[in-house]
């Protein structure tokens, strides 16, 4: 219609082409608002709806700085690198999923040694994680340590708090202890050109799994209390947060590891203890 009214101004010295024009083009905008509402639908809904609204899927971020590679792009390239080999079904695992019947009502105080039921005790973890989300960018909100037997949700709960993260733009990186540790010494003598300790520093969230269950040497507990340390002291200028889950009691983490690496997480990390029955046996045998 535009280029019609310029050969008309051109060719026919139509002076009333521009205004014709703009009749045309209200009719037209008035025609497309009847249609819409006539099948109930708004202007947002003929707009591009993106994965990312921070990038609009370009995978760069804009400011004052100039261009940055947006957080998604970052986990996706975390996910490629370390998570998707590492993590089970992180996608799957978010709180819609997370089912308190699992939890006995019942307290047992000599079997569990607390006063509270498994059921009172997951809802207090879940409250706990809560504010661990809604605060992650609040310097003095702790970071996490979840404590239990195998099967009790520490994982599943993990993954959950990092799917939250996600959605609110932060990177989630997530390793169990052993293979962490080992990608780190061999990076370190050089059998791989993969620096993950860059990433380990600098990633919003940070989940270690399964830790104990590494084959522990000097070399090991020195670059597991180098990771907790730098985190803490913040070198990056950014809130970072840690989440390290363990089937050991503080009593036995401070047997097995190096007592600065206790000190440390005794006085930044908020301590869960996990109780119950197994879960993985209950869904088997439900």
């Amino acid at each position: 219609m535009s280029i019609n009214a310029i050969k008309s101004v051109l060719t026919q010295r139509d002076p009333n082409a521009p205004k014709k024009l703009q009749t045309d083009l209200s009719n037209l905008k008035k025609k497309k608002v009847e249609l819409l509402n006539k099948y109930g639908k708004t202007e947002e809904d003929l707009a591009p709806h993106f994965e990312c609204p921070n990038c609009q899927d370009t995978g760069y971020i804009h400011t004052a700085d100039g261009v940055t590679l947006c957080p998604c792009i970052k986990q996706k390239l975390y996910n490629i690198q370390y998570n998707n080999s590492n993590i089970y079904d992180l996608e799957n695992q978010n709180f819609s999923k997370f089912n308190i019947n699992y939890y006995s009502d019942k307290p047992d105080f000599e079997k569990y040694k607390s006063k509270l039921s498994p059921r009172d005790n997951i809802i207090k973890i879940r409250k706990i994680c809560d504010k661990f989300i809604e605060n992650f960018d609040d310097p003095n909100e702790n970071n996490l340590l979840f404590c239990g037997n195998s099967g009790l949700g520490k994982t599943f709960i993990s993954s959950c708090i990092a799917n939250e993260m996600i959605k609110k733009g932060k990177t989630v990186l997530y390793q169990t202890a052993p293979l962490m540790l080992d990608n780190i010494i061999d990076y370190k003598f050089g059998k791989t050109s993969n620096n993950i300790i860059s990433t380990i520093n600098s990633v919003d969230l940070l989940i270690i799994d399964d830790l104990g269950t590494e084959t522990k040497n000097n070399l090991k507990i020195t670059e597991l209390f180098n990771i907790i340390n730098s985190r803490l002291l913040n070198q990056n200028n950014i809130i970072t947060k840690t989440i390290i889950s363990t089937n050991l009691s503080l009593q036995e983490l401070y047997n097995n590891y190096d007592e600065r690496i206790l000190s440390r997480i005794i006085g930044n990390y908020e301590a869960c203890y996990f109780f119950g029955d197994d879960i993985r046996i209950k869904k088997k045998l439900s």
